[in-house]
């Protein structure tokens, strides 16, 4: 005997018959029959539909609670996230949080990418590895105590055949071609959002940068954060997890947090947390100064140079933490005066000249990074 756990027939099968249809059969009626643009596009909005309810609802909003919305938003969530099958927001929410407290624990972490590529992108779901855990949801007291989170608990299955039979039925009703719509908006629609998904766990947690922490897996990748709606900034998200965005550069491309943050915009969320600036700037000059004190190792000034590194190094978090303090303080200043009067005050006077001595402590330690890179 192996000594591995059971296998779990029904999501064996269910994976197998989906990915089949996907793959054999959807082609095949394409060849014969063809699909038109509606049901292309009808199958892409499906497609993100899921995705973002899983990235904005069963992530960032349940997972993390990085921001709060209103509950009928939370309910569209809840029924995009039957639509993809993926378990009810409770169970997701529960495994997401351990795999955070014990990211890469073989022992603890659901899906650790130290067990393998195949085992943290599906493996982790086709055999009963948590069976003692598996209805364990003390770790989301919380949710529990969300009236659309128990509902679509409750009535997950309900909602799984509801949506992945209804929605692609009415849309084929509507459009006139129930088989074809059924296809490439039901199978093709599932195989694809899930796989997408899956990248999270297993893509994201291989191929990429470290730019914050190497003290686990995670990586930031543009290209997967392309493929996940944004999702693939995960080295950012594990170091900063309370954070609303995890690409946080304008340029980043994250859909959900442009779409959390249009929702604010229209009044719909509100809370959305942004971690610290400065924590943010500290984790990842600590990186850059790992990675090339690494660099170093063999080189002939090594000593001298690390000890110059480490100086400006130090200057640069000093500045950093009295910015910090200074911003605090003009942030109270605000609160006491009228603007033209805090606008002249000495707290913003002295944010200001800190904020611009950072800018040229980070541009100094970058130009000495390149130097000796």
């Amino acid at each position: 005997m192996s000594g591995k756990p059971k296998l779990l027939w029904v999501n064996v099968l269910f994976f197998v018959i989906t990915g089949l249809f996907a793959a054999v059969v959807v082609p095949w009626y394409g060849f014969v029959e063809g699909y038109d643009i509606f049901q292309v596009v009808a199958a892409l909005l499906c497609m993100g539909f899921c995705g973002m309810s899983i990235t904005a609802g069963y992530h960032r909003l349940w997972s993390h609670p990085t921001y709060k919305t209103k509950p009928w938003i939370r309910v569209v969530y809840a029924i995009g996230g039957a639509f993809s099958i993926q378990n009810s927001a409770l169970h997701w929410a529960s495994d997401h949080r351990i795999h955070h407290r014990y990211v890469d624990q073989n022992d603890k972490d659901p899906y650790s990418a130290k067990k393998g590529f195949w085992f943290s992108h599906m493996g982790w779901m086709l055999r009963d590895y948590n069976r003692e855990t598996y209805n364990d949801y003390s770790n989301v007291p919380d949710l529990k105590r969300d009236p659309v989170v128990m509902w679509q608990h409750r009535n997950y299955l309900k909602l799984v055949v509801l949506t992945n039979f209804g929605i692609p039925f009415v849309i084929g009703v509507w459009h006139g071609d129930i088989i074809g719509t059924m296809l490439i908006v039901g199978f093709l629609r599932l195989v694809l959002s899930q796989q997408v998904t899956f990248f999270i766990n297993s893509l994201a947690h291989y191929w990429g940068s470290q730019p914050y922490t190497d003290k686990n897996t995670a990586r930031d990748n543009g290209i997967v954060a392309y493929l996940t709606y944004g999702e693939g900034y995960h080295n950012y998200h594990h170091c900063f997890q309370t954070d609303y965005r995890n690409g946080i550069r304008w340029w980043h491309y994250d859909p959900t947090k442009w779409f959390i943050f249009t929702l604010s915009k229209l009044g719909l969320a509100s809370n959305l947390k942004r971690c610290d600036e400065h924590k943010v700037a500290k984790a990842k000059a600590e990186m850059a100064m790992k990675n090339l004190n690494e660099k170093l190792r063999f080189h002939a000034d090594a000593e001298e140079i690390k000890a110059k590194l480490q100086a400006k190094f130090d200057e640069l978090v000093e500045v950093m933490h009295q910015t910090k303090i200074a911003r605090l303080e003009w942030l109270e200043a605000k609160k006491c005066e009228v603007r033209e009067a805090y606008e002249k005050s000495e707290a913003m006077k002295r944010y200001q000249e800190l904020k611009d001595a950072m800018q040229q402590q980070r541009d100094e330690w970058k130009l000495l990074l390149a130097q000796y890179a």
